[in-house]
């Protein structure tokens, strides 16, 4: 395949990519969006693999390898409940800043990489193998720690070390100079020992920054990686030379960016103040200090029988879905009673928080999954002003993104946070396994409201036992 042949390529991809990022921006049009995205992929990698830069003898190791890569990313997509969505991302994540810190070792170390450059060209190429293989050590490390406390391997509390402030410092501080050394190496050899310095500390910083993030805080760690992950593949893209990787990764990177403060403005947080951590403590025990750790009263309990005759009786029913409708895989039950209520004429829409879950549209692509029609979720914005308007509110699985302590008291730690303001309407069932606080580690009010109940058990099982009774 000739260079413009490639160019031509290339160029058509972009426009795929740029036309699925379009179609991802909504429901309806997500399938056709990855439709656009894997015919764009597809044609870059044909074009890449049979273009100029390749020759014949390669083919056959990048074939062995995508079989390989393919196979696996197969059984995975095959295998991997929606549930564990959240960490599939993140440890994707990470294969991608692997890649990048890969590419950069390589194109140091190539001597025919090295011998196409004048001494300027060379100063730059060196720039891009440094930056590229910080971005990428970053979102390596930074990746895995955040897939082991998305999988609960280990817990979602914050590590604050000591001076950790101090710390990054330094350590930014020690990548500058090494830089410079590495900048002014004389042979491959002298440049290389600067080169792993830095990698080890990227490698550090990575890890360092993640676990002093607080679960609570895990869907803008998730898109912030993703952004991360963008830009790492971008700088991929300048140390091999390949426009495709450079745009498509200033694409990825600059939407993960904007996703992320997204996040941020819908958890009331900025985005250094997440990087800074300390928010969440990975749920447990209610939280000490502020009003809205001290019971406002007792609970009410109640029954899925009863729950399942307040729903009959309602004419407009808003379902708020959390993560613990995807531990309980409910979904499908969640669907099967919505149709129920729709054949009898009740308006049921379900409101979704832009944080609901662990990772961003995560209760979106379960309720996807279970074939709840698109038009009837809506987000926060579209449906919270509905409430007082709502007879029966059902919360599933959800806490801190209903909890009215946002509001209510100026001392909680997610004071100002917009959420769903479920307990203005006439009624709501919260559905929980025990009174165990939220990821962020903060007591809900909610649950002592006079007009609200509590449904405790496991999701699945009294979900299918609501549905039972409304189908009697």
């Amino acid at each position: 395949m000739s260079s413009s042949l490639v160019t031509v390529a290339y160029i058509a991809a972009i426009m795929l990519f740029i036309m699925s990022l379009g179609g991802l921006s909504h429901p309806e049009t997500a399938r056709r969006g990855n439709f656009y995205g894997m015919l764009g992929m597809a044609i870059a990698v044909l074009a890449t693999v049979f273009g100029p830069s390749v020759t014949p003898a390669g083919i056959a190791w990048i074939i062995g390898a995508m079989v390989v890569g393919g196979g696996i990313g197969l059984y995975a997509a095959r295998t991997v409940q929606m549930t564990q969505m959240p960490e599939l991302v993140a440890l994707m994540h990470s294969l991608v800043g692997l890649a990048a810190c890969a590419v950069g070792f390589a194109s140091y170390i190539d001597p025919a990489s090295s011998a196409q450059f004048t001494s300027v060209e060379k100063t730059i190429h060196h720039v891009e193998v440094y930056i590229g293989i910080l971005i990428g050590a970053v979102t390596f490390s930074g990746s895995i720690i955040a897939f082991l406390k998305l999988s609960g391997k280990i817990g979602g509390k914050p590590l604050l070390l000591p001076a950790r402030h101090w710390l990054n410092l330094v350590a930014l501080l020690v990548v500058i100079g090494v830089g410079a050394q590495f900048l002014g190496a004389k042979t491959i050899d002298a440049g290389m020992m600067p080169l792993l310095i830095m990698t080890v500390i990227a490698l550090l910083f990575g890890i360092h920054m993640v676990m002093a993030i607080g679960g609570a805080d895990m869907p803008v760690v998730v898109s912030m990686l993703n952004s991360y992950s963008g830009w790492a593949a971008a700088a991929t893209g300048f140390m091999l030379s390949n426009d495709l990787l450079i745009v498509v990764g200033a694409l990825v990177g600059s939407s993960g960016a904007i996703l992320s403060y997204i996040m941020c403005q819908a958890m009331n947080r900025n985005f250094i103040s997440v990087i800074a951590g300390g928010f969440g403590s990975g749920g447990g025990a209610p939280a000490a200090g502020g009003a809205a750790a001290e019971p406002q009263g007792e609970v009410s309990a109640v029954s899925a029988q009863e729950t399942a005759e307040l729903l009959r009786e309602a004419k407009s029913v808003i379902i708020v879905p959390g993560y613990g409708m995807a531990v309980a895989q409910a979904q499908h039950t969640v669907y099967e009673i919505t149709k129920t209520l729709r054949e009898k004429n009740i308006n049921i829409r379900f409101g979704i928080h832009p944080v609901a879950g662990r990772m961003p549209g995560h209760m979106n692509v379960l309720l996807a999954e279970a074939k709840v029609p698109y038009d009837i979720v809506l987000e926060m914005d579209e449906i919270n002003d509905d409430f007082p308007d709502t007879d029966v509110v059902m919360v599933i699985g959800a806490n801190d993104i209903v909890n009215p302590a946002a509001q209510e008291d100026p001392t909680s730690p997610i004071a100002g946070m917009p959420v769903l303001e479920v307990w203005k309407a006439k009624t709501s069932i919260v559905m929980k396994r025990s009174m165990a606080s939220g990821y962020a580690g903060v007591d809900n009010p909610l649950f002592y409201k006079d007009n609200n109940r509590m449904l405790f058990g496991d999701a699945k099982k009294m979900l299918d036992e609501v549905l039972t009774a409304l189908r009697a």
